[in-house]
């Protein structure tokens, strides 16, 4: 394998041996009520309010772990998210405690179009498999798909490179975990970028295939293809690249919290895998053609 390529891979080898430390020492995923279970409130405080006097109550009804959010296009809609409780009882108790004295402090607020929404983490559990499925069929049938359309080689190359670009987002969710917390949006975040990615693996690999069969490159070996064919694709590559990040990043910067959950992970997501796709994924191939004919012979 080409020594560039070479130093790309340890460069995603050591962001997830940082991530796999930090787990190991008690500093992993932060896991929203979406896969560890609690409870989200919603209430609609008919004024603009302040989360520091929200947060004060529920210090004073000794919670210790929850978050309070702006939400609605008001901004009058106050979200709560509690991970700790555990029983219907518990929960009911404390909304009755809570309406009581956020209704002091707002006079305005409403009551009766209230929502709670209660996760267990037996969800959570049955999420995070379902998630795990979810990757590794499209995996599967993506390496069945790649190597009918163009060989053996690529389907590997090209299933390394998503297995690279979702292990990516996972050590960043560990080592961004006081930014943002893993809940359902992550799973769709996951699944457009393996969709995403693969596709700008796919248009290099094309560019292989014809470069393959050019008189000019008959002589070439097949890191020499790769290289040229990454440097053809290059502008197309940046193009679009840019393009959607700037979309995402628009999403990130102006979304509201439940947004930026998942525009987090889809721009960590892109580049990761224009990354994969231009610095690696090529001269996996390339290796792996070069062990297999060698190996032949």
């Amino acid at each position: 394998m080409k020594k560039s390529a070479l130093i790309c891979v340890c460069i995603s080898l050591v962001i997830m041996l940082t991530a796999l430390v930090l787990s190991l020492c008690g500093h992993g995923i932060n896991f929203g009520l979406d896969f560890a279970g609690g409870l989200i409130l919603k209430y609609d405080m008919g004024e603009a309010f302040e989360t520091a006097k929200v947060e004060k109550v529920f210090q004073e009804l000794a919670i210790d772990e929850f978050t309070v959010s702006v939400a609605g296009e008001a901004g009058t809609t106050m979200q709560a998210r509690i991970p700790s409780l555990d029983s219907e009882d518990e929960i009911q108790q404390l909304q009755a405690v809570l309406e009581e004295k956020l209704a002091a402090l707002y006079p305005q607020m409403d009551t009766d179009t209230a929502t709670a929404s209660y996760v267990g983490p037996v969800a959570g559990r049955t999420l995070v498999r379902n998630a795990i499925f979810s990757v590794l069929l499209a995996a599967v049938l993506m390496l069945i798909y790649i190597a009918i359309r163009f060989d053996f080689a690529s389907g590997v190359a090209a299933v390394t490179g998503l297995l690279h670009d979702v292990l990516i987002m996972i050590s960043f969710m560990v080592i961004l975990r006081n930014i943002i917390q893993m809940n359902s949006s992550f799973i769709a975040a996951m699944l457009t970028i393996v969709g995403y990615s693969i596709n700008n693996t796919i248009v290099i690999f094309d560019r292989i295939r014809e470069n393959k069969k050019k008189p000019a490159c008959m002589g070439m070996s097949r890191i020499q293809i790769v290289d040229v064919s990454v440097r053809e694709s290059l502008g197309r590559t940046i193009n679009t690249t840019l393009t959607t990040l700037v979309t995402i990043v628009s999403l990130y910067v102006l979304g509201v919290s439940a947004i930026r959950e998942f525009s987090l992970p889809i721009i960590v997501g892109i580049l990761a895998g224009v990354y994969s796709a231009n610095l690696i994924n090529g001269y996996v191939w390339a290796a792996f053609e070069d062990w297999r004919l060698g190996k032949r012979k």
